[in-house]
């Protein structure tokens, strides 16, 4: 006899296959920036900074503390980007743009 019964998937097949078809992987890798911005810059930026928004084309808002640390971080723009796009799988992050937490 022969069993013609779908088998049975993992809960983790099931998702990643409905995200596929949904296609929403993008969106997701994207948001997986705003979880990856502080271990990816580090306990002391991560104290005066907020990854707040990662745009369709690559900008990730990120909130800051102060005005000088604005001028700080601004200048370290370059290597942050570097740093938050290593522990994606893609190079998502195109720029930062800052500002200040009110």
């Amino acid at each position: 006899m022969s069993d013609d019964r779908p088998r049975p998937t993992s809960l983790k097949s099931a998702l990643a296959a409905f995200v596929r078809s949904q296609g929403l992987e993008e969106r997701l890798a994207r948001q997986g920036v705003l979880a990856e911005w502080a271990p990816a810059v580090g306990a002391r930026i991560a104290k005066v900074t907020e990854a707040r928004a990662i745009s369709h084309e690559g900008t990730l808002t990120v909130g800051v503390k102060s005005s000088a640390w604005m001028t700080e971080l601004q200048m370290m723009e370059r290597d942050l980007i570097v740093k938050a796009n290593q522990r994606l799988a893609d190079a998502i992050v195109k720029r930062i743009r800052w500002e200040l937490i009110r």
